[in-house]
Parts: C-alpha cells; sequence; structure tokens
C-alpha cells in the first residue's frame, strides 16, 4: 500500500475517474429517472413528473476541495419544490446529496410518500458477484458491532432498519455498507439521526438495486413547510483489497467529517476521568468530592484533559433518570457547577457535563410542569421552533454560567412510537422528519454560539451514531456493554473501521454491566480500553491503589494517542472467542510512524504471533519499541511487512503495546 498519507497519493486516478462520471450520469446531466433519489407525489413516480417540470441548476464551488451542485424542480400545478443538494469531493473519489422538499404554494399539497434519498441500481461488468459488508449496531452486547458479510446472489435480497427510531440501535441498525464487486466497489452511509431503513436488492441478472431513506413518509405539507431526505454519501473504490478500502473511508472521515472546532482543530486524542462509579452517577456527588478527585488525579500525576461530570447534578431527588430540569441541585452545589469548573481551569482541567435534554423524566420536572405543549408524551419535541429555541437559549446558558468546555448528550428512550402516535394517517413521519431536522439546528445552533464547543454523542451508549450526528459530535463512549476486555477488542475493531474517532472507559472494581472488573489496576484490562478517548474511573479516595503501575499506562497511552486517526488495520479476524489473539496496527504515514496493540486472551496457549504489518515504506528502517521490554529494535520496512513482527506475550491473560517511528 502507499506509505504517503496525503489523498492524492493515497487515491487512484481510475476511483477518481469513476466518481466524476458517476456524478455526471446521476446528478449534473441526470434526467429522471436516472436520478439517484425517488419519491410518489399524488400517485406518479418522481421520473414521471420531474421529466415534465422546469428545473434549475447552480454549480458553485464551496472549497478548494469541494463543489456543490444544487438541482432544483417545481411543481407548476402545487408549488412543491424539490431540491437537491450534492456536494462532490475534489480530493477523494466522494459524492454526497440530500433532497428537500418544500411547499412554496398557497394550498396543501398532494400527499407525498415512499420518499428515498438512496434510489440507484449498480451493475456488475465482470464475473463474480455482489457481496455486502456491514455491522450490527449497539444494544448493549458483547457482540454489537459485530461484522456480517452476504454474498447477494440472483434475486437476493436484505433489508436493514434500527430498533425504536435511534439510528445505529439493534443488530440492523448500522447505516454504514461496503458493496464489493468485481473490479472494486462502493462504500455507502445513510445520515439520518432518526428510523431510516436500507434494502440491497439483486435482479435475475447483473444488477443491484440500492434504496434507502427515511422508514415511513405518507404525508401532504402545508403552506410553507418543508421535509428533507436523509443525507447520502458514497465513496468509490476500486481493487480487491477490502482493508484499503475501510482505510480511504477513513481518510474521508478525517478529512471532511469528523468535527472541527472554529479554527479548524480536530477533536485531539484525550484521557479524561470521572466518579460515576463511586457516587452513583452524579446523584450522591457535591462540590467538595468533585474537587478532590480532580486535585487527586493530578497529585499522582496524572494530568487529566477534562473531568467528565456525569448525570444526576440537577434536582432529581436522587434518580438520575429524573430529568427535565436543567439547574444544577443547589443542596450538593450550593455554588453551581462553576465552582468545580473554576477548579479545575485553575489546575489545567477543562469539564465534560452530561445532558440529556430530549427525555423528560419526571412529572415534577421544570419542562413537564411548565411547558407540557412541548411533550410528546415524556419527549421533548425538537420539532417545535418554540421548545427548541427555548432549549437552545437555556443549555447555552447554563454552558456558559457554569463554565462547561464539552457538552455530552444521552438519549435513553426509543423515540419511535412518540413520534408516530402525533401523526394522522395523512402525516405520516412528519413528526419523525421535523423532529431530525430540528437535532441537527440545535446542535448547529450550539456550536455556532461556542465555535471551540466539542460534543459527545451518546444514546444508551452507541446508539445514535450516523453520519449526520458524527459530523456534529464524536462518541466518547462507543457502548454501555463496558470493560470486559473481549467485547471491548472486539469493539474497538468493529468501529474503527468506520467512525475513526472513538472512546471508552476503565474503572477498578467492583462490579459494572455484570462483569466483575478488578479491584486493583491492571494492565491488561487497561489496555483493552485504550482508544483515542479513555475515561478512567479510580476510586481516588484510596492510597493503596498501584498508582506508579496507573503512571505507566497513562503515559503511555498519551504517546500513542494522536496514532488514532491514521490507517487502520486489522492484523487477526474478528472473534470473541477467549482461546485466541486479536491484535491491530495503527499507521501514520505523514509522521512515519504507528502502533500495533496485541491482545493474548484468557484462554490462549500460544505465547507468540507474528503479524505482517501495512503501509510501510520497504526500504526505510524503523526503530520498533514494545512498551514491556523498553529497549528499541531497528528493523527494515520490507522485513515488517513480509517476515511479519513477532510478539511474545507471556502471561496469559496478557496485551502488548508497540510503537515504531521511521529511524533517522
Amino acid at each position: 500500500m502507499e506509505s504517503d498519507g496525503g489523498a492524492a497519493e493515497f487515491v487512484k486516478r481510475e476511483e477518481m475517474q469513476t466518481k466524476e462520471q458517476w456524478a455526471k450520469e446521476y446528478l449534473l446531466e441526470a434526467k429522471p429517472p436516472q436520478l439517484p433519489f425517488s419519491f410518489t407525489y399524488g400517485n406518479r413516480p418522481a421520473g414521471e413528473l420531474l421529466a415534465d417540470w422546469p428545473r434549475k441548476t447552480d454549480d458553485r464551488k464551496i472549497h478548494s476541495d469541494r463543489a456543490q451542485h444544487t438541482l432544483t424542480w417545481t411543481d407548476p400545478k402545487t408549488g412543491l419544490e424539490v431540491r437537491c443538494v450534492a456536494v462532490e469531493y475534489a480530493d477523494y473519489p466522494a459524492v454526497e446529496w440530500t433532497v428537500y422538499f418544500k411547499n412554496t404554494g398557497t394550498n396543501n399539497t398532494p400527499i407525498l410518500k415512499d420518499i428515498q434519498g438512496l434510489d440507484v441500481r449498480f451493475e456488475r461488468t465482470a464475473d463474480g458477484e455482489f457481496v455486502l459488508h456491514g455491522n450490527k449496531g449497539d444494544w448493549c452486547a458483547a457482540d454489537s458491532f459485530q461484522p456480517c458479510q452476504q454474498t447477494l446472489g440472483p434475486n437476493a435480497a436484505r433489508r436493514f432498519a434500527p430498533n425504536g427510531g435511534r439510528p445505529t440501535n439493534g443488530p440492523d441498525g448500522w447505516p454504514y455498507y461496503n458493496v464489493q464487486m468485481p473490479g472494486g466497489g462502493v462504500t455507502l452511509a445513510v445520515g439520518w439521526p432518526g428510523q431510516w431503513a436500507s434494502s440491497f436488492t439483486r435482479d435475475a441478472d447483473r444488477g443491484l438495486r440500492v434504496i434507502a431513506g427515511q422508514e415511513l413518509t405518507h404525508l401532504y405539507l402545508k403552506p410553507g413547510e418543508e421535509v428533507r431526505a436523509p443525507l447520502v454519501a458514497i465513496l468509490f473504490w476500486q481493487g480487491t483489497d477490502l482493508v484499503r478500502a475501510q482505510n480511504l473511508w477513513r481518510r474521508w472521515m478525517v478529512a471532511h467529517n469528523l468535527p472541527r472546532t472554529a479554527d479548524g482543530q480536530l477533536p485531539p486524542p484525550q484521557i479524561v476521568a470521572c466518579s460515576s462509579h463511586q457516587f452513583a452517577e452524579m446523584t450522591q456527588a457535591n462540590e467538595d468530592n468533585q474537587k478532590l478527585f480532580v486535585s487527586r488525579y493530578l497529585e499522582e500525576g496524572m494530568k487529566l484533559d477534562y473531568w467528565w461530570m456525569d448525570a444526576g447534578w440537577y434536582p432529581c431527588g436522587g434518580k438520575w433518570t429524573n430529568t427535565g430540569t436543567w439547574e444544577p441541585d443547589t443542596a450538593r452545589f450550593p455554588n453551581g457547577l462553576r465552582a468545580i469548573s473554576d477548579d479545575a481551569h485553575k489546575k489545567g482541567v477543562r469539564i465534560i457535563v452530561w445532558f440529556e435534554p430530549e427525555r423528560v423524566g419526571d412529572g415534577n420536572s421544570w419542562l413537564a410542569k411548565n411547558h407540557p405543549e412541548w411533550l410528546l408524551r415524556n419527549l421533548l419535541n425538537l420539532g417545535n421552533p418554540d421548545a427548541r429555541k427555548w432549549l437552545t437559549d437555556h443549555v447555552d446558558r447554563v454552558l456558559r454560567e457554569q463554565g462547561i468546555d464539552f457538552y455530552r448528550q444521552d438519549f435513553n428512550m426509543d423515540p419511535l412510537n412518540n413520534w408516530r402516535g402525533n401523526d394522522a394517517p395523512d402525516r405520516q413521519g412528519m413528526t419523525e422528519n421535523l423532529y431530525v431536522q430540528g437535532y441537527l439546528a440545535y446542535w448547529d445552533a450550539l456550536r455556532q454560539r461556542h465555535p471551540q464547543l466539542r460534543i459527545d454523542s451518546c444514546a444508551s451508549g452507541g446508539r445514535r451514531n450516523d453520519l449526520e450526528t458524527m459530523r456534529r459530535a464524536v462518541p466518547l463512549i462507543r457502548s454501555d456493554y463496558l470493560f470486559e476486555p473481549t467485547s471491548q477488542q472486539c469493539h474497538h475493531r468493529e468501529f474503527a473501521r468506520w467512525i475513526p474517532y472513538h472512546g471508552a472507559g476503565y474503572v477498578t472494581g467492583p462490579s459494572a454491566i455484570g462483569y466483575k472488573v478488578p479491584n486493583e489496576i491492571d494492565t491488561y484490562h487497561f489496555r483493552a480500553n485504550m482508544s483515542a478517548s479513555m475515561t478512567l474511573c479510580f476510586d481516588m479516595r484510596r492510597k493503596d491503589l498501584n498508582y506508579d503501575l496507573a503512571r505507566r499506562l497513562f503515559a503511555q497511552l498519551k504517546q500513542i494517542g494522536p496514532n488514532y486517526l491514521g490507517d487502520f488495520y486489522p492484523l487477526t479476524e474478528y472473534n470473541l472467542a477467549n482461546d485466541v489473539w486479536m491484535a491491530w496496527q495503527y499507521h501514520r504515514p505523514d509522521a512515519g510512524e504507528g502502533l500495533i496493540q496485541a491482545f493474548r486472551r484468557d484462554n490462549c496457549d500460544e505465547p507468540k504471533k507474528t503479524f505482517c504489518l501495512s503501509g510501510l515504506d520497504p526500504a526505510a528502517q524503523y526503530e520498533v519499541t514494545n512498551f514491556d521490554v523498553g529497549t528499541p529494535a531497528k528493523t527494515f520496512g520490507k522485513d515488517l511487512m513480509e517476515k511479519g513482527l513477532t510478539v511474545e506475550i507471556k502471561d496469559k491473560p496478557g496485551a502488548a503495546v508497540i510503537v515504531y517511528r521511521k529511524a533517522d
């Protein structure tokens, strides 16, 4: 594989040509029904309608590496405007689009239904077959994110949809796919933080039809109303190397999707800490114990990037699920959270605070008492402009007044029944659509008011990580199935192929999520959770912990952190069994360095394993250092890639972290 980190050297010219030709045929010069989306309006399909409606186009360069193409059709009879906004990338073989529908007329429109943001047909031009590669979503399980593969032979069909309205919830809830075909393939993503559905239908000949959209749309639009389809992104790749295809996707994600601050900074590697497992989330926390824990980490030589205050800092009667009053509980925090954040800021530590603004869990909360008209049962309706304005203004104020640097948003309910229960038969899908638009607008407004604000996306773990969400937030916790090392290795391996920045947590005893964690700091468990963001949950009141080991592991994670946005190479197969090794490599070609994380599991009798590395410069010499050995060895890239690197782990279970860099 190419060793240079730049897109121009990594991307193949043929891939860019394929993308340009596809964009030309399906978007720039496409005539219905060749367009890559579909819908039915007044019982007529889009292909028939758009062929007769006046069309306008607007092409503009919105960045040195992106061009925007806007195609607009308007029905002269009813005033329905259909607007497709497409973005074509100049540095990656990627194109994306979002379709909007607006009633510009003076009367209600006819029924608009079956809106599919993606409706395309791929045809293989050589012998072979379509193979669909994807993953399961998250449902707080060891096998969350498990990889799935299916060969789509003639007349095969496969449908996917999440559970309950959260877009990455459940075994069929992962809206990212890699469709392999003879000679290459396409990587697809559906950006919809709601209830989407997708289908892959093979015909009897050489074609595959792919459809994706909001699962249910059957509605009319009132004058001035606008709905939208999901964001759809396609990336083209050539060859047979699926790992390279995934790294092409990762590079595009880092370059164009990971949320940056106003000054263009990517999310950095970070180590954060919390006391959630000592103080029942924050329900038993107070100003004194929060200050104490921050000070103790620093006293023990662990300079945190953030102190994390999770659920229960508001009036909740000792139950963090009693949400809906977003002010500090003055009984426990008489000076607000500001006293804690000011103290932490003086020590060079920033603050993360948990919110769950959508779910109103307490009938005695401020929202339930003062604005029941804003609620869809126990769900704050972000599709209501008044509710969204109040929430934006209120959270904006809390962030400023309490000195909060990092906004964590959780979502511990399935909203689908709340949405659909609010829809009339001729307005099915309307509440969800307006809600999704409001949810994204809310985050955009917060980021506009706080240009350096970072957001953490959580939804009972990793159940809302679609592409639209990942453009605004990062998942500091991949799943609420936490700590157990085998599952965490598997979660990391699969999540990393799609979403470059992600996190996990590490806690010392007693037990959590049904898994008995060690009562002492443990190298194997710690390393199994090493990620771009890692949350520590030590009981800092204890003086008997092995803080020497904690400091060493802390320093190791700090050292390797920058590599997590590099290319990712699985070195072993996915496997939840405990008698095998698991290992992967991260490589940063621009820096000439990387890392290997390797795990010998509990019942594995194999003390050594040899791994052939990827991405290196064959002619260059690399200095390779095993953290548990210390003495670096010099080896040529050619040997590391062809003969491999032998890793010995004497303990079972045991873990090794190995770093390498080009020698001077």
